[in-house]
Formats: structure tokens, C-alpha cells, sequence
């Protein structure tokens, strides 16, 4: 198998830098996020950072993991390791000649990509906090409560488990309603809404959903279209592998630390943690006593960013 690395590079004014691959080579005239081949002995970092020199010019200063994606195309397989950059020396242009540009985020999907780069396309503009509602039962009215907490392009998850599914999707309706107004990303719980789903950024199940699953399931049973995204709960590798299997786009990880939510159930601990969430292939994100000031401690140990409630707030 081919290894690969890449890079998503945003600039300070939030946008993502993509180049155009020559015609002459495999999947030519798509565009894709920087990066080539990983050298035989190489690290996936040292190749990022040749790579980049080679390519645009810059050297990246501030760097992470973000996903890998492996994709097998008729005539090769890839492993694509994927990095986030954020802070770079140079200035950066197509040192081989090849197009590039800086777009926002939205704009990605007005190009073509190789098949290989949709997950990335996905993770590109997943956000570093996934936050997660209070159940309705302890705040009263939930949507008073979100209306002053909500801010635009902030990505929340409806969670209320104490209501039936068909007072959780009169809820939904309502959250829904409100999260497109103050235009935020609103991801649902479950399977009790599924009529809302074409009106959602996308649905996140819990982790008995996800063992209830057969492996041949489909996210189109889901009613969701190829830019919404699927989100499950994960607690340990058998998850997290039927996560990758089902094609999932992102999970949380928990729990990190013991919450008030789970008295007695004792956290994983970070090195525990970083070793299930590198080795699953997906964006992860840490939950479990998670508070903002824990969002660089979470980067560190190759977390896509921090989920959680109370924290958060």
C-alpha cells in the first residue's frame, strides 16, 4: 500500500490552502490538499515537512495529526496520513508549478477531489469543541436556554435521554428551527428523528445504536445525503472499529476522566486515551470532564478537539 501524507493548511485568515495535481499523474487535474509520497524509513512528520518545502515553499511550524484514510482505487491502494497546519514560515505558493489556492472552508465542495480526499474534505472543517446539550429535565426550557449560548458555525449535539423518542422529535423539531436561524450545525441523537435528517448537519449515535448495527448497514438508511455527517459514541476498540467499518465521520472517545454524570465510573486516562484514539482512523474527540482550558492537552494526544456539557459552557 501506497503511504502518503498530507496537509491541511489554514492561514490566519481561516482559510484552507488546496493545489491542482498535474495532468500527467494519477487522478490528474483534481484538486487535493498538499503532501506526497512517505520514503521508505521515513516519519510521517519529516515527510510533511519535505514535502511542504518541495511543494509550496514553507516550512510548517505548528503541526498535528488529524485522521488517516485508507482507499483503494482500482488500480492502488493509498494510506493517507493526514497532519493539520496551522502555523508555517514562507510564504506559500506552487513551488512546482502546479495551481493553488486559499479558500474558505464552504468553499471546499465547489472543487474535485480524488475519491480518496473525502474524509479529509469532512475533517477539514469539523470544529474544536462538539458541544452537548443539557437533558431537558435539568435546564427546563432547552431552547431559552441555548438561544443566548448559541453562535454561529458552532456545531451541538441534541442529547436528551429523558424524553420518549416522540417528545424527543418534537424537540428536535424545535431545536432545529432554532439552530438554522442562528445558523449553527445541529446533529441529532439516534434514530428518533429521521424526518428531521435532511434539515441537520447530521445524526450521532449512541454506542448501543452502534453495536445494534450490522455491518452491512448503510448510512443512506439513515436518510443522509454525502456532506452530512455520522457521529458515534465510543467507549473502546470494538466501537471504534465498527465506527471505521460503518463509515463513520467522527466519534467521541469517553470517558477521559470520571464525570458527575457517571459517579464511580473510573476515566481511561490520556495515554490510555491517545492509544485507542490513533489507532482508529477517524477524527476523535476526548469527553469525559472535559473543559475548554483541556482543549490543548487534548490536541496533544492526537484529539480532533474536546465534547462535553458542562464543561463547555
Amino acid at each position: 500500500m501506497l503511504r502518503v501524507v498530507a496537509a491541511v493548511i489554514h492561514n490566519p485568515q481561516g482559510e484552507i490552502l488546496i493545489a491542482r495535481r498535474p495532468l500527467h499523474k494519477h487522478q490528474g487535474g483534481l484538486w487535493e490538499f498538499p503532501g506526497g509520497k512517505i520514503e521508505e524509513g521515513e516519519s510521517a512528520g519529516h515527510a510533511l515537512i519535505r514535502e511542504l518545502q518541495e511543494e509550496l515553499g514553507i516550512t510548517p511550524t505548528e503541526f498535528r495529526p488529524l485522521l488517516t484514510v485508507e482507499h483503494h482505487y482500482p488500480d492502488k491502494s493509498v494510506r493517507l496520513e493526514v497532519w493539520r497546519v496551522t502555523a508555517f514560515d514562507g510564504q506559500a505558493h506552487g513551488a512546482e508549478g502546479q495551481p493553488v489556492a486559499w479558500v474558505q472552508a464552504e468553499q471546499l465542495r465547489d472543487y474535485d477531489f480524488p475519491a480518496a480526499n473525502t474524509p479529509i474534505l469532512k475533517a477539514a472543517v469539523l470544529p474544536e469543541v462538539y458541544r452537548i446539550t443539557p437533558d431537558p429535565a435539568d435546564v427546563g426550557d432547552l431552547a431559552a436556554w441555548m438561544t443566548p449560548r448559541l453562535a454561529a458555525g458552532e456545531w451541538w449535539l441534541l442529547r436528551a435521554r429523558s424524553l420518549s423518542p416522540e417528545a424527543y422529535a418534537a424537540l428536535a423539531a424545535e431545536i432545529t428551527d432554532l439552530c438554522r436561524e442562528k445558523d449553527v450545525r445541529l446533529m441529532l441523537h439516534g434514530f428518533s428523528s429521521l424526518a428531521l435528517a435532511a434539515r441537520v448537519h447530521g445524526i450521532h449515535l449512541t454506542a448501543s445504536d452502534l453495536r445494534a448495527l450490522p455491518d452491512g448497514w448503510c448510512r443512506d438508511e439513515a436518510g443522509l445525503s454525502a456532506q452530512q455527517y455520522l457521529s458515534c459514541s465510543t467507549h473502546g476498540t470494538e466501537e471504534l472499529d465498527k465506527a471505521w467499518r460503518l463509515g463513520a465521520d467522527l466519534v467521541t472517545l469517553s470517558p477521559v476522566r470520571e464525570t458527575r454524570s457517571h459517579p464511580g465510573m473510573p476515566g481511561m486516562g490520556w495515554e490510555v486515551w491517545e492509544k485507542l484514539a490513533k489507532g482508529s482512523g477517524l477524527p476523535v474527540y476526548a469527553l469525559g470532564g472535559m473543559q475548554r482550558q483541556d482543549l490543548p492537552l487534548a490536541h496533544h494526544h492526537g484529539a480532533q478537539g474536546v465534547a462535553g456539557i458542562s464543561g463547555l459552557f
